[in-house]
């Protein structure tokens, strides 16, 4: 009597389906996938980029159709899928081991394949799923007609849905609305109505084993890396959903889940969306590259322009296969496109430059030049470039074209800082919002290529995208707004992906906040806000030779009298031009009341750093640079590098030309030549007495250095002719 219980319950169970996983296994060939589009927008085309990576069979209604189905991202609407699927559904009604999925394409990513999709519905026991969220939509007075629940998402949705053909063909068979019609409020009261929900065997998914929908649930999801492969988590129910839906306004937290599900990203190496297929030029012929109009902004002073306008001569692309457009908006600027223009101008004869006597604003010159590539059908890419972008590798534009993205954005950040030219994510108010990647990102600790909602200061777009998606919209102008955040928010809406690469090393961005143009060379200054632009351009291009090649490039022309380079030619020159300019040269009894302390036992012409107010960026420079050369050729002795006496001097024969013997107040003196020996004077030059060795051929941008105080008694030899300038500083006084 006992086993009759027992075989009630297996029959019941047999009958809802609760039997053991293989004897429900469903054979992937009997999925087929069907999904509904229009156009192969980029959501599409990730879409059926991630069906491809898991190996699942996709039907696609509606391509190249007209939408009917209203405006779905903002109201209700999408009936037009319903009448493209009863007619597809009706050649299947009678195949009765054909499983069907149904999900939207746009806005669905697949994270797992198809043996894992059905054998998670076959362990829900129901011949229908349905998705399930936490909003009862479109009509909420039917929240109280619902099931009720003890765990998960109470609420249909119609994003996704799985089931055995013959049912789902039965239900779409009752569509008989118009294509503007909600879908979704069609399917739901289908699944209130009790009888139709018993006669499907219909359920929801509530607990998330096959469909994710985001809408309400971003905050349950994480991401859950493992040695070979990246998964989306949904951890209130511990759950790896199979499909990601990013419905509502959660299309963007769908795309930073895009960039790593699907993925062979690992800690190890790895790429997220790094499976496109790309473009290869290598062995293209100039004439034939893609051509590209160049846009370059100069909406602000910008430090190092100079080296920003050489860097357009040297990128590693055909220049005849540009068209230079330069929007200056800075007075200050106009003498540094004046110098670019007359060495380059035959590189780029058809270039338009636009200056501030033009008052032309931000956002319409951005609409000027984005409008000539949309007008040529012979534009190939349009490459927009701000003043503040150092793009140090040549090969910046190749790159990034060889991407084959719509819209793509070399990364960049500041040296050493997290400021960078793209946002993970964005707050609700579509400002900057940290995503949880992003410091990985800016760190190059993961590398790809990233789907991001921000864009800035460099991108490169498709000048096909711009002549269709983009078309029609205004990207750069709308009042109250930045043109970038006008731009980023117009391309996003229109459904087009951004992305931004770390799978090279681009170049930086520099910072202007604290760039002084009333100054000479205001460059000089920048040692701080952009140390890399400031060594490039000042230190000499030998210094770091010194601590891989001694002997080479240090030399020691008397005991303990060291020889090495410094400056570049262009920071002697900017260094004396400056105290030129200052003008207020002084020695003698006036630099005996300046001083006032003693340090310097024999006045000479000169200009002191705190006079021109460079003190503490001299002071940068010695524990930068000259501090690690002195650690190298004094060991045991480690400088503090603070110096009181930092001036340049000034030789003439008829001003002061030599210099008696003398001591230095200091633990050691560097004396770096500011101009050339033959050339600009003769004479000159530097004898240590208790050696009795002269140093008479100084090298411009080199630096002497030597202990001060009591063992290098020395005197500055005459000056014969021209002018002699030499930078002293006395180091640890």
């Amino acid at each position: 009597m006992a086993s009759c219980p027992l075989l009630l319950l297996g029959l019941v169970a047999l009958f809802h389906g609760s039997v053991s996983a293989e004897q429900r296994r469903i054979p992937a060939e009997n999925l087929l996938v069907i999904t509904a589009a229009t156009d192969e927008t980029d959501g599409f085309n990730r879409f059926m980029r991630t069906a491809k990576e898991f190996n699942y069979t996709v039907k696609v209604l509606g391509l190249g159709e007209e939408w009917k189905g209203g405006d779905v991202a903002r109201t209700v609407g999408g009936g037009q899928k319903v009448r493209w699927l009863k007619k597809e559904l009706i050649k299947l009604s009678e195949q009765k081991d054909t499983v069907v999925l149904f999900v939207d394409s746009y806005d669905v990513i697949f994270a797992s394949g198809p043996e894992e999709l059905l054998l998670k519905f076959s362990r829900l026991g129901h011949r229908v799923v349905f998705s399930a969220e936490g909003f009862c939509w479109p009509d909420q007075r039917l929240a109280s007609k619902y099931p009720e629940v003890h765990s998960g998402k109470r609420y249909l949705n119609s994003g996704g849905f799985i089931g055995f053909a013959p049912d789902l063909a039965a239900i779409v068979q009752q569509w008989k609305y118009k294509d503007n019609d909600d879908d979704q409020l069609f399917y739901t009261r289908i699944y209130l109505d009790k009888t139709q929900r018993t006669k499907f065997n219909m359920t929801l998914d509530h607990r998330s084993r096959i469909f994710q929908n985001l809408n309400g649930a971003v905050d349950e999801v994480v991401l859950k890396f493992e040695r070979a492969k990246v998964r989306a988590r949904n951890v209130a129910y511990d759950t790896l959903p199979v499909i990601i839906h990013g419905n509502g306004p959660t299309k963007l937290q769908l795309n930073y889940l895009g960039n790593y599900v699907p993925t062979a990203w690992t800690y190890e190496n790895g790429c997220g969306n790094c499976d496109d297929d790309l473009l290869f030029f290598n062995d293209v012929p100039d004439a034939q590259m893609p051509l590209v109009y160049m846009a370059i902004f100069i909406e602000h002073a910008t430090p190092f322009m100079e080296e920003f306008l050489d860097r357009l001569a040297t990128m590693n692309y055909p220049k005849g296969r540009i068209r230079l457009f330069i929007h200056n908006n800075v007075v200050y600027h106009e003498q540094h496109i004046h110098q670019f223009w007359e060495r380059h101008k035959d590189l780029f004869p058809d270039a338009q430059l636009v200056g501030p006597e033009e008052n032309l604003q931000e956002d319409k010159a951005r609409t000027m030049a984005v409008d000539a590539c949309k007008k040529d059908p012979e534009c190939d890419y349009y490459f927009s470039i701000d003043s503040d972008v150092a793009l140090v590798n040549p090969d910046t534009l190749r790159i990034l074209i060889e991407e084959n993205k719509s819209v793509i954005a070399p990364m960049l950040s500041r040296h050493g800082k997290l400021w960078s030219n793209f946002w993970g994510a964005l707050s609700p108010e579509g400002y900057y919002s940290r995503s949880e990647d992003y410091i990985e990102i800016v760190q190059a600790k993961r590398i790809g290529l990233w789907n991001v909602p921000y864009i800035t200061q460099a991108y490169l777009i498709k000048g096909s995208v711009l002549r269709s998606r983009l078309s029609q919209v205004q990207l750069y102008q709308d009042d109250g707004l930045d043109p970038d955040m006008v731009f980023c928010r117009n391309v996003r809406d229109q459904g087009v992906f951004m992305f931004v690469s770390n799978r090279d090393e681009f170049g930086r961005l520099v910072s202007s906040a604290n760039f002084n143009t009333s100054r000479l060379h205001p460059d000089m200054w920048q040692i701080f806000d952009n140390p890399v632009d400031w060594r490039e351009k000042y230190i000499h291009e030998n210094y770091s030779k010194i601590f891989e090649d001694e002997k080479a490039f240090v030399e020691q022309p008397c005991p303990d009298v060291y020889w090495f380079p410094a400056f570049s030619d262009k920071m002697c020159d900017h260094l004396v031009e400056t105290m030129e300019d200052y003008g207020q040269w002084s020695g003698g009894s006036h630099k005996d009341e300046r001083l006032a302390g003693g340090y310097e036992n024999v006045p000479t012409v000169d200009i002191h750093m705190n006079q021109i107010g460079f003190e503490k960026e001299w002071l940068k420079f010695l524990k930068d640079f000259i501090s690690p050369v002195t650690e190298k050729l004094y060991p045991g002795y480690y400088p503090k590098a603070q110096a009181i006496m930092n001036f340049v001097v000034r030789y003439r024969p008829d001003e002061q030309p030599s210099l008696r013997p003398h001591h230095d107040s200091s633990t050691f003196t560097i004396n770096i030549a500011l101009n050339n020996k033959g050339r600009d004077y003769e004479g000159g030059g530097c004898r240590f007495l208790r050696y009795d060795c002269r140093v008479e051929s100084p090298r411009k941008g080199w630096s002497f250095m030597h202990p001060g105080r009591l063992t290098h008694y020395h005197e500055g030899l005459p000056t014969t002719r021209g002018t002699r300038y030499i930078m002293v500083s006395f180091v640890d006084p």
